[in-house]
């Protein structure tokens, strides 16, 4: 969804607001992923607190995006109830583990 969100930025986002907004909507499964292959569920549960902390990030940045009207109204509702969806999956894998 980002990368296409980021597609029709303005050049002149290129190398700020795009690239922040794809480096932290990749940092997430990322940060999943390197907890997974940790030794402990400490380091796990760690990395997944880190991916929470870049879904922050990406959320301020949607939110940002719009003000700069770069992103539509509805573009904001559909991340914005993805995001809230996927925190709750991420809060209750955490607690199971």
């Amino acid at each position: 969804m980002t990368y296409a969100a980021t597609k029709n930025f303005p050049n002149t986002e290129k190398f700020g607001l795009s690239s922040q907004m794809q480096r932290a909507a990749v940092s997430i499964p990322s940060n999943v992923a390197e907890g997974y292959r940790r030794h402990s569920k400490a380091d796990f549960k760690r990395f997944l607190y880190i991916s929470l902390g870049s879904l922050s990030e990406l959320e301020t940045q949607y939110v940002i995006a719009h003000r700069q009207k770069f992103i539509s109204d509805n573009q904001l509702q559909i991340f914005q109830e993805r995001s809230q969806r996927l925190t709750r999956m991420m809060y209750s894998f955490i607690k199971s583990l």
